[in-house]
């Protein structure tokens, strides 16, 4: 499937942007929804650059052969950093991208050594929660919950529902030791992660918003009890 109005695939486009703009690249990934089965008309794509100095490091969108781009371009020190930094909090887009991606050029062999590494760590996890960590976040969404069974202002509820959605699937993926999201892939980390509980929280989250909370309460109810059950009541920080 060709993206609309442009002939080329996306694969092809990729490598002839890194040819084009960075023949003296010594690793190349294309990576995202584009290469899956998951793809739609606005899917831009992603592409990692490894060069060895200058103009890395950046990050630059762009348009190229009638593609949207993200272009992001890293020495390996930069690379490594990033890498760490994305890690400590638990959500790794970079090591996601390469260890999913396409290897689209590789000189010296650094692609292949740095997309070994992203999938051995992508496959380790994230590192696990702390009892401490993982008390906060039981009593952060425990307070919400109680916040939404007494709210009367529609507007808030809004707010509400949305922001518990967010917070009750990081939840499950935090303490299941599966690595957090962003948007669309936050719903695509817990639907594999937990399928039935993914339906549940998304399905009742657009009932709640309307008003009719408790299907919404319960699935929050069944997050907070993979984590030990709410936490309001004698929670402390010391």
């Amino acid at each position: 499937m060709n993206h609309p109005g442009d002939p080329y695939d996306p694969v092809l486009t990729a490598r002839e942007l890194v040819a084009d703009r960075f023949p003296a690249a010594r690793a190349a990934f294309l990576a995202g929804s584009v290469l899956t089965d998951r793809r739609t008309p606005t899917s831009d794509l992603d592409i990692i650059v490894l060069l060895d100095g200058p103009p890395a490091p950046h990050r630059e969108n762009l348009k190229f052969r009638g593609w949207p781009v993200e272009l992001f371009v890293q020495t390996e020190a930069v690379w490594r950093s990033f890498a760490d930094q994305e890690t400590a909090k638990r959500s790794s887009p970079l090591l996601a991208m390469c260890s999913e991606g396409m290897l689209l050029v590789d000189t010296d062999g650094l692609g292949a050594m740095l997309q070994a590494e992203a999938r051995k760590r992508w496959a380790a996890g994230p590192p696990p929660l702390s009892d401490r960590e993982r008390d906060y976040q039981r009593y952060l969404l425990t307070d919400l919950l109680d916040d939404l069974r007494g709210c009367t202002d529609p507007a808030e509820r809004v707010h509400l529902v949305a922001h518990m959605l967010q917070r009750a699937s990081e939840l499950v993926l935090l303490v299941g030791g599966h690595w957090l999201g962003g948007g669309k892939w936050l719903s695509r980390r817990l639907a594999a992660a937990a399928p039935e509980l993914h339906r549940a929280l998304t399905e009742s989250a657009g009932q709640a918003i309307n008003g009719h909370t408790a299907a919404f309460a319960e699935a929050v109810t069944e997050a907070l009890d993979r984590a030990g059950g709410p936490l309001w009541d004698g929670y402390a920080i010391r």
